[in-house]
């Protein structure tokens, strides 16, 4: 316990302003990361844990403290009481991250001012590699040498971080914000918002207000050209939410002509829909045309869709109410969904996940939308993702059927602008394929539904039938018949470890074996080829305990040498075995080597010298023993 008052009484003012504003981050979705939102929070963070260091908190502090503070405020702050356990393992996991951060930057630190203690400055270049390679945040630099009377050289700081920087626009190669080319302004400018029919139709009827080939715009596209068409309005939904852009195809309104296949479909922040097409035919500005989407395409987009939503509410089900989306991405053939969770998903807990998204799709319940204000969505339960810019007036996507939670008109209510199926059954089958970590704090699940999920699990089937009939047995046997072949392996491994261990004490290797007597100790010498090297060690124990003196054995394989020298009881104030492997390493063109000075190992690319490196040894131990 430290006292409030005092030399720490601005140090207790920043923790717990600190924690308080790193808690309500957290409730509102941020993670801590290395951009972005994810960067203040982390900056905030560590100013707290840097001033619990100066206190001399050696532990991590910070996540004991969440309790106290949700019991002050989360009467108020409900987001606090549902995100506290979510807040907690955040600040325990920053924290001792942190910690080991905090030491190896206090270090350097330190060693730069006791260098040259009337220098008064830390070099721009130093203060960034504490940023950029260590991540030593340059306000807790400042800090720290605040209290030593020293400053930063903020301007070779600023020239490393823009030096930086440009390298990085340089090797960039994405393909960056296309909104924000100065043609797709003027074009949102003239256009306006386009308007989107994609709910209700696959296919609509629009005429050509806009079009842009190599970032100009033109009157006319020709046949072969790639372009953007812009039209007054489409069927054709645009990339957003994590939910993959339209394809399909474009027709001549009058004479119903292919005049494009659009490859994918993209909007301006501002809401104005462009095409890329591939031209069949010459397009012109103002012309009329048909708009068809891939209607097969769309509708496992819709599948993988809803199913992301059901799948979050599942995990939030089953993992605790923290779990909030960090990002999506919905395509024909999967889904994948990241969220904020401390520790890997078990496989029950998928399990269980993954029925209880299989037991909403067999209710088959409606899936309904709404609009309405965002405050009304939010009072209804309705989740939104934390970032996202949302109008006056939201669109509510319900579905999975009933709920216990009061006030919510189904399982699952979120805001959302995609578009989905219309009833779960749709959507057929649900699995999950993997669950990994992104970055700290969140996880990622991928899964397939409908046709994709049926193809995945036949594809697991076919690789067991085949696994069967190779093991010769059937698929409801195969484990026991593995765990039959395991017991047998280990076996054999067994019985050709016991024989090559013979076979080593009793000298009958082609390769080569030694002997000789020195002062009353016995040196023997053998090549093992083709013995694993992790046997050696208990060859060479094996063969020690026989006599008094030194065993020398290497292996060789795939024509490099691993070495082993073993020293009895009764000789090791006269032997080293690691001064021993030393000098055969050296002779197999390996270096050093380590271990006990009863029993030590090392190892050399050239095999060939393995006769050369037992010589050199036995002569070494020769000179030794005099």
């Amino acid at each position: 316990n430290v006292a409030i008052d005092g030399a720490h009484k601005v140090s207790h003012r920043v923790i717990a302003d600190h924690l308080r504003s790193s808690c309500f981050l957290i409730a509102d979705g941020v993670l801590p990361s290395n951009e972005g939102r994810g960067y203040v929070l982390r900056r905030i963070m560590r100013r707290a844990m840097r001033h619990a260091h100066q206190m001399g908190c050696r532990e991590p502090l910070m996540h004991k403290l969440v309790p106290s503070l949700v019991g002050q405020m989360g009467g108020h702050y409900k987001e606090l009481e549902r995100a506290e356990a979510l807040m907690t393992e955040i600040l325990k996991l920053e924290e001792t991250r942190f910690k080991d951060t905090l030491d190896r930057g206090l270090k350097i630190l330190m060693d730069e001012v006791n260098k040259n203690p009337t220098a008064n400055t830390l070099d721009g270049q130093v203060a960034f590699k504490l940023y950029d390679t260590f991540g030593f945040p340059i306000d807790l630099t400042q800090d720290v040498l605040r209290g030593h009377g020293w400053t930063v050289d903020q301007t070779g700081f600023d020239a490393a971080m823009d030096k930086q920087k440009a390298a990085a626009r340089k090797a960039w190669s994405g393909s960056g914000d296309k909104g924000m080319a100065p043609v797709f302004l003027q074009v949102s400018e003239q256009a306006g918002a386009t308007e989107f029919l994609g709910y209700t139709t696959t296919t609509a009827n629009g005429m050509v207000i806009s079009l842009v080939k190599d970032e100009k715009e033109t009157d006319l596209v020709k046949a072969g050209d790639t372009a953007l068409l812009v039209a007054n309005q489409t069927p054709f939904y645009a990339e957003s939410g994590g939910q993959m852009g339209d394809t399909g195809t474009i027709y001549d309104e009058n004479d119903d002509a292919v005049l494009a296949d659009v490859t994918d479909t993209w909007k301006t922040p501002s809401g104005v829909f462009f095409h890329v097409i591939t031209a069949h035919k010459d397009i012109k500005l103002n012309q009329a045309c048909k708009f068809v989407v891939d209607a097969d395409r769309r509708q496992y987009l819709k599948c993988n869709h809803s199913a992301t939503h059901l799948l979050q509410e599942a995990l939030r089900e089953v993992l605790g109410t923290h779990v909030m989306q960090k990002g999506s991405q919905v395509s024909p053939d999967r889904l994948r969904f990241d969220f904020s969770h401390t520790k890997q998903v078990d496989a029950n807990e998928l399990a269980t996940i993954e029925a209880m998204v299989n037991h909403r799709l067999m209710l088959n319940s409606d899936v309904t939308t709404r609009l309405m204000t965002q405050d009304d969505a939010i009072a209804e339960g309705a989740l939104a993702l934390f970032g996202e810019k949302y109008g006056d007036e939201v669109r509510v996507v319900s579905m999975g059927g009933h709920t216990d939670m009061k006030g919510r008109a189904a399982w699952s209510v979120e805001l959302c602008g995609g578009t989905h199926v219309n009833q779960t059954g749709e959507i057929g089958l649900f699995k999950i394929v993997t669950e990994s970590a992104v970055a700290g704090g969140v996880r990622r699940i991928e899964a397939v539904t409908n046709d994709g999920a049926i193809r995945w699990i036949n594809g697991r089937l076919d690789i067991l039938n085949t696994a069967s009939q190779v093991l010769k047995t059937t698929p409801d046997q195969l484990s026991g018949r593995l765990d039959s072949l395991m017991q047998e392996r280990r076996q054999a491994e067994q019985m050709i470890a016991d024989l090559r261990r013979k076979l080593a004490e009793g000298g009958g290797d082609a390769s080569g074996a030694f002997q000789r007597s020195v002062a009353g100790l016995e040196l023997t010498g053998r090549v093992l080829a083709d013995t694993p090297a992790k046997d050696l060690k208990s060859i060479a124990d094996t063969m020690i305990k026989q006599a008094s003196g030194a065993v020398i054995l290497i292996s060789c394989m795939d024509g490099k040498a691993s070495l082993v020298v073993a020293v009895s009881a009764d000789a090791t104030d006269r032997l080293n075995a690691v001064d021993l492997v030393r000098i055969g390493s050296e002779q197999m063109g390996g270096k050093g080597g380590g271990g006990r000075p009863d029993m030590a190992q090392a190892g050399g690319p050239d095999a060939d010298k393995a006769e050369d490196a037992i010589s050199a040894i036995m002569n070494a131990c020769e000179t030794k023993l005099g």
